[in-house]
């Protein structure tokens, strides 16, 4: 086997992982598995937040996704810490817009985050706030209440119904978090036709 090809072997068995901002759905999946696989990429995993490719990148690839990720709305991430904020939005993001919750997982979030990026939790906050000039805490509640929205907009749950799922104690802590982030009751939310909601990824 001549060298090109040991080289070609030797890439071809490893995996690179891109990270890429402002994944929040499984439509910008779908976005994002596309436009590699335009790009001629072979994709082995795709999840919010991030691709594992098959084989290395080099420069001029790494620049090609770096154009096709902005056009889309997205963006390539490079930073270490900015990986660790990423991670901890989307943990976030996945808990939140769970089906599966019925408890309240307010006083959980934390143990659940450091489970998931594998940090010790004052540093995770401490970066966090530093970083998004806002608390985990406070996004998480803005996440909750885009989730309320929504479902209110859905109008298949009572508020009652959407305050036990998205963990909340009452219906009327549910209400005061409403009333504070958007400036009006979740009754008056529901009657206004023409709301425009914040994208996910803007949330901060």
């Amino acid at each position: 086997m001549s060298d090109d090809e040991l080289n070609k072997s030797k890439n071809n068995n490893f995996l690179t992982t891109v990270y890429i901002k402002n994944m929040v759905c499984n439509r910008c999946i779908k976005v994002v598995k596309e436009e590699f696989e335009k790009l001629g990429l072979t994709i082995m995993d795709i999840q919010l937040g991030e691709v594992i490719v098959k084989g290395s990148l080099d420069q001029f690839q790494i620049e090609k996704i770096k154009t096709i990720l902005e056009e889309n709305g997205f963006e390539l991430i490079e930073d270490r810490k900015a990986k660790i904020i990423e991670e901890i939005k989307l943990t976030i993001l996945g808990l939140v817009r769970s089906d599966d919750i019925e408890q309240s997982l307010e006083e959980n979030y934390s143990d659940l985050i450091v489970e998931k990026v594998g940090m010790d939790y004052h540093y995770l906050s401490t970066l966090f706030s530093s970083v998004e000039n806002i608390t985990i805490e406070h996004y998480i509640i803005l996440q909750k209440i885009e989730r309320a929205k929504e479902l209110l907009r859905y109008g298949e749950l009572t508020l009652s119904e959407i305050a036990y799922k998205l963990g909340y104690s009452s219906v009327q802590h549910l209400s005061n978090q409403f009333k504070k982030v958007t400036g009006m009751t979740a009754s008056q939310f529901k009657n206004i036709t023409d709301n425009i909601r914040k994208p996910l990824d803007l949330l901060s």
